[in-house]
C-alpha cells in the first residue's frame, strides 16, 4: 500500500469545502476554539472517536490540510483512491504498519497535521474509552503541538452501528488549548511512557465542552 502526504492539495479543498456544505446544509454544524488552532508548524489532533463522521466533522471548517487515518481494507477501487488523493494515510487494523508510522512522521517532520484518535477505535456507546499507547507515541517522538478536540452529536447521527446517518440533530467540535511535549510525555524513565502520555492527553479531551450557550 503506497503512502503518501497531501499529493493533491486542489482536490483536498474540493473535498473540505464540500464537506463544509454538507455539515451545514444537513445539520446544526457549529465549532469553538478555532482561536486555539496553529496555523503552521506540527499540528496532531486527538480526538474521541464515536463515528464515521468525525474525520472530515474535524477538518471541513478549517484552512490547513490535514492528514488522516484510515483502516488498510478501505483502499478498494474509487473510494480508496481518492483516500490517497487528499494524503488519508493506510494503516493496519491491528497493528499500524512501519511505513504508515513513517508517513505520519514525515507529515509532521514537514510542518503538517494529522488527525488521530486516542482510543484507537469508534466508540461502541458513544462514551469515552480508554486510549491505547499510540497516540502517546507519535506525540512524544514528534514533538508536535497537540490539539485536544471533542466531537460532541456524530454518535447520534451516524453511530457505530448505524448503517446510514440521519439528517438533522446538532453537530459540535470543541478544540482545546494547545499542549505541548512537556504537557503530555512523562519521560524515558516512565515505565508505562506512551500510554500515559495518552492517557493525558485523553483527560484533556474528557474536560472539553460545548460553549454554556451551545446545546448538543
Amino acid at each position: 500500500m503506497s503512502n503518501t502526504s497531501i499529493p493533491n492539495p486542489g482536490f483536498y479543498e474540493l473535498v473540505r469545502s464540500t464537506a463544509e456544505s454538507y455539515f451545514h446544509l444537513l445539520y446544526d454544524f457549529t465549532q469553538s476554539g478555532v482561536e486555539n488552532i496553529p496555523m503552521d508548524g506540527p499540528v496532531i489532533f486527538a480526538a474521541n472517536h464515536v463515528s464515521f463522521y468525525d474525520p472530515p466533522a474535524i477538518g471541513c471548517s478549517l484552512h490547513r490540510q490535514i492528514n488522516y487515518f484510515a483502516r488498510d481494507t478501505l483502499f478498494k477501487g474509487l473510494f480508496g483512491k481518492c483516500l490517497l488523493q487528499i494524503g488519508t494515510i493506510p494503516v493496519a487494523r491491528e497493528n499500524a504498519e512501519v511505513k504508515s508510522l513513517k508517513a505520519i512522521f514525515k507529515s509532521l517532520k514537514a510542518g503538517g497535521a494529522v488527525a488521530i484518535y486516542p482510543e484507537g477505535t469508534r466508540s461502541p456507546d458513544g462514551q469515552l474509552s480508554a486510549p491505547k499507547p499510540g497516540a502517546g507515541m507519535i506525540a512524544s517522538k514528534s514533538r508536535a503541538t497537540v490539539i485536544p478536540t471533542r466531537v460532541f452529536g456524530t454518535y447520534e447521527v451516524f453511530g457505530r452501528n448505524d448503517k446510514l446517518p440521519k439528517v438533522g440533530g446538532h453537530i459540535h467540535i470543541t478544540y482545546g488549548k494547545p499542549m505541548s511535549t512537556a504537557d503530555i510525555d512523562p519521560g524515558k524513565e516512565h515505565p508505562d511512557r506512551y500510554l500515559e502520555a495518552s492517557k493525558r492527553i485523553m483527560a484533556r479531551i474528557a474536560e472539553l465542552q460545548p460553549p454554556d450557550n451551545t446545546v448538543v
